[in-house]
């Protein structure tokens, strides 16, 4: 099993089932109009994908959404994927993938199968207050299967309850933040901070914490080194790849 990082939270996860592509966000650098009330606008994604979109495509199995805003599902992605690809996302996500073309969406509702794979729905908030509420539904996944670690995919985040009784309820023994510290000029963070990040790691000291959604689009303003940094002077262990790492997961 391993994990790579194509950019931002487009990643292959690679499993006994196949290989699973998550959040694709397939457009070429600088094709999408700044994020509206960015503190940092400019034109995204900040930067281009290690691979050709083709060939990320062509060796995916299942596509797994977590929600549909154009940083982790975009007109390229529904462009490329093929529409009798496997796609699996939470169930206020079902209808727009569906009316794209896609033959099929298995919403998890809490819970969908592919093979041995068990995909459970979690719940997480998009900011706290009323940015969260303005944001809209999010989601994570926890993945199960035979003989294998748990993976627990995040999701666009913070820190709050829905994310403490995932970790409580499933014990995950590799958890995938997203990241960047995310947030407009009006309003806090809509993605996990350093201190989310550290939270985490203190709340699941049994498990290998992956942190992705970085430097990619221009709201994200957590950058690696600073997270890298923050995660050493707290004597914390997390992994925070680069653009095209692939890590493997034990």
């Amino acid at each position: 099993m391993h994990l790579q990082l194509f950019r931002h939270a487009t990643m292959h996860l690679s499993l006994p089932e196949g290989t699973i592509l998550i959040d694709p966000m397939l457009s070429a650098q600088g094709a999408l109009d700044p994020v509206p009330h960015s503190p940092n606008p400019r034109a995204n994604p900040l930067v281009p994908l290690p691979l050709l979109p083709n060939e990320i495509v062509k060796s995916s199995n299942a596509c797994l959404v977590t929600h549909l805003h154009r940083d982790h599902f975009d007109t390229a992605a529904a462009q490329l994927l093929p529409k009798e690809l496997p796609v699996f996302c939470p169930p206020f996500a079902t209808a727009a993938l569906q009316e794209q073309g896609f033959k099929s969406v298995q919403a998890a509702a809490p819970q969908a199968h592919w093979q041995q794979l068990r995909l459970t729905l979690t719940e997480g908030q998009h900011g706290l207050g009323e940015i969260g509420r303005q944001m809209g539904a999010v989601a994570g996944f926890v993945l199960t299967g035979p003989d294998r670690p748990s993976i627990y995919l995040a999701g666009d985040t913070v820190w709050c309850p829905e994310v403490a009784d995932a970790l409580k309820t499933h014990r995950p023994d590799i958890i995938i933040l997203y990241g960047g510290g995310a947030r407009f000029t009006h309003a806090g963070p809509i993605t996990m901070t350093e201190t989310d990040v550290l939270t985490v790691c203190r709340h699941a000291p049994q498990a290998q914490v992956i942190v992705v959604h970085m430097e990619a689009f221009d709201h994200c303003l957590l950058s690696r080194s600073q997270l890298r940094q923050h995660l050493q002077t707290a004597g914390v262990n997390a992994l925070v790849p680069n653009d095209g790492d692939i890590i493997m997961l034990d």
